[in-house]
């Protein structure tokens, strides 16, 4: 083979290689600007709540992580492999089945900013919560204590914290911090998510005095919803009549596992089934997507 032979076919090597490369830059960059719509992943986690979030300028929300680490498994899928960070993560409230799945996400990416109400917990979980907290804080995260009427502004998303109703941090939650959850809607366009962590029915009343739709409340901060995620999996004591009439849910979904408390319970499903709204749960489904443009709402799966 002469020098010319040889430098042809490297010529073409290199060619084929640039053709390849192309492709692949192309395609992750398809992937980057092709989402032109709001994603809402219910994600299956098991016995708990996580729900991802991809805005149409492509920023990464999580809400909530699950009992363990599957939630891992499950952002990975719908983000790009190199992709290690996030625009935004939101902790309901300190307990097992919606932190610990997140304090695994907070040991692997990187999280520009972290809301949570900022209630003490007395449990190794808490406890491990902060230590990814500070180190998140030293790698740049902003930490905002959650409180009500505070408005987030992701691209063309806006989340209003609806709950809780004061300054939380520092404060002892005591047996359970259920009530004290981020309440949190999701406002895309016409469409909106309203999700409610684990609140029963006493932080509904309070929901319903403060955003009844009465004069003086702009209708960014009413209760009504197209897609409610039902609290606390579905407890026969959250999702009252009263808190479904202020709503008024098109879809409800429940994110519910294997579990000893009878969740989602008959009395809840009741509830939702006669104000109308269409029941999706975890449990039966697996994970539940949601696509809106703003203007209208769709069901993927």
């Amino acid at each position: 083979m002469n020098f010319l032979e040889k430098n042809t076919k490297w010529f073409y090597f290199g060619i084929i290689f640039l053709i390849c490369f192309n492709f692949f830059v192309w395609k992750e960059v398809f992937y980057l600007y092709k989402n032109s719509e709001l994603k809402v992943n219910f994600l299956n986690v098991g016995q708990g709540d996580s729900a991802f979030v991809v805005t149409p300028q492509n920023h990464q929300i999580l809400i909530d992580g699950g009992p363990d680490s599957t939630v891992l498994g499950k952002i990975a899928k719908q983000m790009p492999f190199w992709d290690k960070s996030l625009d935004l993560v939101i902790l309901s409230h300190p307990e097992k089945d919606h932190m610990q799945g997140l304090i695994e996400v907070l040991k692997r990416y990187k999280v520009n900013y972290i809301v949570w109400s900022g209630v003490k917990k007395q449990d190794a979980e808490y406890l491990e919560w902060l230590k990814v907290l500070i180190k998140q804080q030293k790698m740049g995260a902003k930490i905002i204590t959650a409180q009500v009427e505070q408005e987030i502004k992701v691209g063309n998303l806006l989340i209003d914290i609806l709950n809780p109703k004061e300054n939380l941090f520092g404060r002892d939650a005591g047996s359970s911090s259920n009530d004290t959850s981020v309440v949190a809607k999701l406002i895309y366009g016409k469409n909106s998510f309203l999700f409610t962590g684990d609140i029963d029915a006493k932080a509904e009343a309070d929901l319903i005095a403060k955003f009844s739709g009465d004069v003086g409340h702009p209708p960014i901060l009413s209760l009504k919803s197209d897609v409610l995620k039902v609290a606390h999996h579905g407890s026969k004591y959250s999702t009252t009549d009263i808190f479904l009439e202020s709503v008024k849910p098109s879809a409800a979904v429940i994110e519910v596992g294997k579990n000893t408390y009878g969740h989602p319970t008959p009395e809840a499903i009741l509830r939702l089934k006669n104000i109308g709204a269409k029941i999706l749960r975890t449990d039966q489904l697996g994970d539940i997507v949601f696509k809106s443009n703003g203007q209208n709402l769709f069901l993927l799966k």
